[in-house]
């Protein structure tokens, strides 16, 4: 698994974000059986940053919390089986599953985790958790797909509070 990592913010947390993003990017791919090795990367920005990405991309001119681009048209969530039939999804070099990226909004992690009342760890790692099942090929337009998203997120995340207990939600 490679984890690519790039900040175009000075970040002063008090914990260990590239660690957390790797074991966030873990939790969710074992939680949803991904069979390969895979390569994610994230970027975080401030607001101004993901609001130029957003209207460049989206055509959104808006700063939003969290961005996912993900490499893969999935058959359904977690079907990493349309991999094999995309000629261009495996990194030549290294051989990885190329899922896609994510991009963070330093600002809206402080803002939502003073907002919702918990740690900017937690934040952080939800918004990753978040992405990670959008490069999974899940969404949250449509009230049933939101459900199951939401149950997915859950599930990954508990199985992280044991490491990190500040990811708990009181």
């Amino acid at each position: 698994m490679t984890c690519l990592f790039d900040s175009e913010v000075t970040i002063d947390w008090d914990f260990d974000y590239m660690h957390l993003y790797e074991r966030c990017v873990d939790a969710a791919l074992t939680a949803e059986n991904c069979p390969y090795e895979t390569c994610v990367s994230l970027l975080v920005t401030d607001d101004e940053g993901i609001r130029q990405i957003n209207k460049d991309t989206r055509s959104i001119d808006k700063a939003t919390d969290v961005l996912s681009f993900p490499m893969l048209n999935y058959n359904a969530p977690s079907d990493f089986s349309a991999a094999e039939e995309e000629s261009d999804s495996f990194d030549p070099e290294s051989g990885e599953l190329i899922l896609g990226d994510i991009v963070l909004s330093a600002d809206r992690i402080r803002e939502q985790a003073e907002a919702y009342g918990h740690d900017i760890q937690r934040e952080y790692a939800f918004l990753i958790v978040h992405s990670m099942l959008h490069l999974c090929g899940y969404d949250h337009m449509e009230d049933d797909d939101r459900i199951l998203m939401e149950e997915r997120q859950e599930i990954i995340m508990e199985s992280l509070y044991n490491d990190f207990p500040k990811l708990a939600v009181d």
